[in-house]
């Protein structure tokens, strides 16, 4: 009987695997990658034309001589790695690394792992794709010159432990740019009005907000222009129904899951970081012992742009819906609307068995690892069911020239909502409106309302919608949005608060120098379109060595020039006046990363460390102390009093001493590209630039 061995990543995909294949199969699992390039140097060879060094992993030679006496008794030896770039050369690795003969070696690869699909991955056995490899050691390559080039240069000018990264430093970027977008938003004024009528001898009553002056659209910007307007509602002769219009509206439903939709809606519906999600996903897709079926993989594959769904799947899925839901809520995925950037390798994320209802696996699955497999599960059975239907209403409303509107919907139809409950309507509500309202009835103004409103800045990123704006610009593909993210947080470059991302000024130094002496590495549109090279590498259409030639002419000159003229950024660990209380020396100042502190310069044998505040030339509005600059625990800069203790004043801006000229409160001062002293006192709304002499 012949003997086969089937070499996989993980020990638990291994387990899955073997449940499928019969006696005279053997399933090994290598653990990853077998070979990669050296940490302690750049294992590159530039002057040979960028040929890559690889050494077998640290920690790995056990496992290969296991690997290789298990290859010596085999007749055919199947190569099962991830089906995307990452697992092509992990395979191409493992072929080289153990000599295998290419006679008795063949590649399968398979988006789920359930036990028809993997038989039959091993009926279309093929050889290692070569164009796939390539396209993972460009980018490993590239990866690998842009880090240990910049690297050195942040290391000897900034300081150690810092790291740069083709595609990190570019998402490094996005969120400057919109850490400046934020401090230089100023805010402007506008109003809202908003009616109560009623109809004499009717109930109910209609809320209506103002839509137009005189046939213009409604843009009011100040208390003048609201009442204005107030007063022409109120002493207006006729209030009158114009219009009332019903219809219908379809609210489509959602695409499967992709890698980056599935993170971004763990996110907002699980709390789930990408790097959590990618972990449950794994899990899930590698199997998981569920009582009475053993050990199975629950979703396929979880790194994927696609929305792709197989016929076998449409089918499977379709015959579920008609047996929960009824014939009625059948319906079809949506077309797919892709950007041009979708490889369109695998199929989306789903549930590898349509018929496994989150409910039937409950006691097999951990908490997190349920919660992601509902998630899948709902959302791949509203993909494949029809739209939510609404009957909606609107009421236009006219007073002395001034237009009011009113509108609402009613869900008439569930459609794929029946399978995502959770799912957040986004509708307007139902109006309530005056009983057996209409055209031409006259109305009775009840109640009328003005309110101020200033325009918000742009929202800080979140990781969910760090990696939703990261695939629309190209940035990265499924498999690194995670580990780009984890990076950047890692190295102190950035911090969460709650959700939402800040720069550190650590993070702002980098992406300046960066930004100055290799504009291109920053450059979201240059990344991007390396990223389309790699795609072209793929599918054999570059040469891989090429792009790496043509990236390093013009990237050589500039590593060059940024060692040679950038001045070193001084972090001074000055000596202070602070007495250690424990050696009695003086106390150094110390940059950490979460600001400075001071320091025992007898370290380590004093480890004695002490707060350090840094004070603003202003005082307290409260008890009139001096104004420390602070930061959080995670880094991000406050002000607050001396007399914390006793005084609870804080603020995420600069307070100074000035009065404001309109109301007299205290101004503060924003600083971003563009400084300015602002108001913060509610109503007030002023606001003044800073010039570079102020």
């Amino acid at each position: 009987m012949a003997r086969n061995l089937v070499i996989v990543e993980s020990p638990a995909k291994a387990k899955t695997i073997k449940k499928f294949l019969g006696t005279n199969y053997q399933v090994i699992a290598s653990n990853g990658h077998v070979r990669d390039l050296p940490k302690s140097q750049m294992g590159i060879d530039i002057e040979h034309d960028f040929e890559p060094k690889y050494i077998t992993i640290r920690g790995k030679g056990e496992l290969l001589a296991q690997l290789r006496k298990e290859i010596a008794k085999a007749d055919r030896v199947y190569l099962a790695t991830d089906p995307d770039r990452e697992g092509e050369a992990i395979s191409w690795h493992l072929y080289h690394t153990l000599g295998l003969a290419e006679k008795k070696t063949r590649r399968i690869t398979f988006n789920e792992i359930t036990k028809d699909v993997v038989k039959g991955a091993l009926k279309q056995a093929r050889d290692i794709d070569l164009d796939l490899v390539d396209a993972q050691q460009a980018r490993r390559v590239l990866d690998r010159i842009v880090g240990y080039e910049i690297s050195p240069i942040l290391w000897k000018k900034v300081k150690k432990g810092l790291s740069a990264g083709r595609v990190q430093s570019a998402a490094l970027k996005l969120l400057c740019d919109r850490e400046d977008e934020i401090n230089d938003f100023i805010p402007e004024e506008f109003w809202t009005i908003e009616a109560k009528f009623s109809k004499e001898g009717a109930s109910g009553s209609l809320q209506a907000k103002v839509a137009t002056v005189d046939g213009e659209k409604f843009a009011c910007s100040s208390v003048e222009e609201a009442e204005q307007i107030a007063a022409r509602i109120a002493a207006a002769d006729k209030i009158q129904v114009e219009q009332i219009h019903t219809g219908r509206r379809m609210r489509r439903q959602p695409l499967p899951f992709t890698t980056s939709t599935l993170q971004q809606e763990a996110s907002r519906r699980l709390n789930f970081t990408p790097a959590k999600t990618m972990q449950v996903a794994q899990q899930l897709y590698e199997g998981v012992e569920i009582k009475g079926h053993g050990t199975i993989g629950l979703i396929t594959y979880l790194r994927t742009d696609s929305v792709r769904i197989s016929d076998e799947a449409r089918a499977l899925a379709t015959e579920q819906i008609k047996t929960l839901y009824g014939e009625e809520y059948v319906g079809a995925v949506r077309e797919n609307e892709h950007n041009g950037r979708i490889q369109d390798a695998h199929e989306a994320i789903r549930p590898t068995y349509a018929d496994l209802k989150p409910a039937d696996i409950t006691e097999s699955l951990g908490r997190d690892q349920l919660r992601l497999y509902r998630l899948i599960w709902e959302r791949f059975m509203a993909a494949m069911m029809c739209p939510a239907e609404y009957e909606t209403m609107q009421i236009t409303v006219s007073a002395g020239g001034i237009g009011f509107s009113a509108s609402g919907s009613k869900l008439v139809f569930a459609g794929f909502l029946k399978a995502c409950k959770d799912m957040d309507e986004e509708e307007e509500g139902e109006l309530k409106s005056i009983k057996g309202l209409e055209i031409g009835d006259q109305l009775i103004l009840q109640d009328l309302d003005k309110e101020q409103h200033f325009t918000q800045p742009p929202a800080r990123f979140t990781e969910a919608s760090l990696v939703h704006e990261m695939e629309e610009n190209g940035l990265g593909r499924p498999s690194t949005y995670a580990p780009t993210i984890s990076t950047i947080l890692g190295r102190g470059y950035v911090t969460k608060e709650k959700k939402a991302l800040y720069v550190t000024e650590l993070g702002t130094i980098v992406d300046q120098i960066i930004g100055e002496y290799f504009p291109e590495i920053v450059d979201v549109h240059f990344t991007a379109q390396m990223e389309d090279r790699l795609d072209r590498v793929e599918t054999g259409d570059i040469p891989w060595k090429e792009i790496i030639r043509e990236f390093y002419k013009g990237f050589e000159p500039e590593v060059t020039e940024a060692m040679t003229k950038l001045e070193k950024v001084e972090i001074q660990e000055e000596v202070t006046d602070e007495i250690c209380d424990k050696c009695g020396r003086h106390m150094v100042l110390k940059q950490g990363r979460f600001g400075k502190f001071y320091a025992c310069p007898g370290f380590p044998e004093c480890r004695n460390t002490k707060p350090y505040f840094e004070y603003v030339d202003a005082h307290c509005p409260d008890c009139g102390g001096r104004i420390q600059i602070k930061r959080t625990r995670k880094g991000r800069v406050y002000y607050g009093c001396e007399n914390y203790t006793t005084c609870s004043f804080m603020s995420w801006d600069q307070p100074t001493d000035e009065a404001c000229p309109n109301c007299g409160g205290r101004l503060f001062l924003k600083n971003g590209r563009r400084k300015r002293l602002f108001c913060r006192n509610e109503g007030c709304g002023y606001f003044r630039e800073i010039e570079e002499e102020e």
